[in-house]
């Protein structure tokens, strides 16, 4: 039984604080809905959460394995010392752009929540100098509105801190939230599942929900040297077409997945997601990366003997900010291009990906 509820769960999802290395709040949250969806779930040391559905009948032999990650945490803060007067300087978790930091309300995450605001030296105050350039994180500090000492008692250098955002629903089905970055893909996952929910699949697919992503991709390079799979999918976003960017690094919202494709991806990988999105008739887009890809796809091709790895994207604006904005189609479409695939995987259609030519 599988009791995701779209768009209403992906803001419950959203809402949830849990940047890289303090990702436990998500996965809590997580654990009770891979279980409610049938499936068996464990952390590992690291803290990555693995979900597990079996193959139908794995008969004699071991099915191939196919593991298909989504990270689950976010970019963020952390304190990095109190000042006179109990203001905090911090320093970024994973790639922050320090422009869009000031007046933002925060989320001190210490021995007690602590909301507070970040605060600069202000226009009439600066140099001439200093009001030339955006001001980096080390003109910046938290301002809690409290005492030195009681700031003291309650917050340490180490404390994480996450933006304070509303996930705001706009017209079309679009939603702009902090973490949409990569809360995105697990909810195409959660898609996934719900639309293999009554079918039976001929190898063993085992979803990771991965930690530390944002600070190097951390949690798939030990996921995968866990489980071993014979092929892995990393699903992530990428950036989507707005004003003033360039439309060859960007995708269009709204115009379905991007399939990646270079040399982090697999070719037989990336002619099988294509003929599995053309066979159910669904949108897609392709997406060159010339290099490795920035996903967890970048360690997993890496892993161990080297595992036939590919990527998917779901287009996204403002990445890296607390208005990150999705269309939740584009969510639905990277679930059923999923489900799609893992239903035409079997044996003989693995073995046929691990080699490229008889030898």
């Amino acid at each position: 039984m599988n009791n995701w509820q779209g768009i209403d769960s992906f803001l419950e999802l959203l809402a949830l604080d849990g940047p890289s290395g303090h990702e436990d709040a998500v996965a809590i949250w997580l654990s009770h809905w891979f279980k409610a969806a049938g499936l068996t779930v464990e952390q590992d040391a690291l803290g990555n959460l693995i979900a597990r559905r079996p193959a139908a009948d794995p008969g004699d032999d071991r099915p191939p394995t196919v593991l298909i990650t989504a990270h689950m945490d976010e970019i963020g803060l952390m304190v990095s010392h109190i000042e006179a007067g109990g203001f905090l300087r911090f320093v970024p978790i994973g790639g922050v752009d320090p422009r869009t930091l000031p007046s933002a309300e925060v989320t001190v995450h210490g021995r007690k929540p602590l909301l507070g605001v970040i605060g600069s030296k202000p226009p009439h105050l600066s140099t001439p100098e200093e009001r030339k350039e955006a001001a980096g994180t080390e003109r910046m500090f938290i301002d809690l509105g409290l005492p030195e000492l009681e700031v003291r008692e309650w917050v340490r250098p180490g404390d994480p801190v996450t933006i304070r955002r509303r996930p705001l629903r706009l017209l079309d089905d679009r939603i702009a939230a902090k973490s949409v970055d990569n809360r995105a893909s697990v909810a195409a996952v959660f898609e996934c599942i719900a639309q293999l929910s009554s079918h039976p699949l001929q190898v063993d697919v085992v979803f990771a929900a991965t930690v530390q992503e944002e600070v190097g991709m951390r949690g798939a390079a030990t996921a995968a040297y866990q489980i071993r799979p014979d092929l892995a999918v990393a699903v992530d976003v990428c950036h989507a077409r707005s004003p003033g960017v360039s439309t060859e690094r960007t995708m269009g919202m709204g115009d379905g997945p991007a399939i990646q494709f270079g040399p982090n991806i697999h070719p037989a990988l990336f002619r099988s997601l294509t003929a599995a999105t053309q066979a159910a008739g669904l949108p897609y887009q392709v997406l060159v990366a010339q290099g490795a890809t920035g996903t967890d796809a970048r360690l997993m091709q890496l892993c161990r003997e080297g595992i036939p790895t590919a990527a998917l994207g779901i287009p996204i604006r403002y990445m890296h900010t607390s208005v990150e904005t999705v269309q939740y189609q584009d969510i639905r479409r990277t679930g059923q291009l999923l489900a799609g695939w893992l239903k035409s995987l079997n044996r003989s259609v693995v073995e046929g990906f691990l080699c490229y030519f008889d030898v």
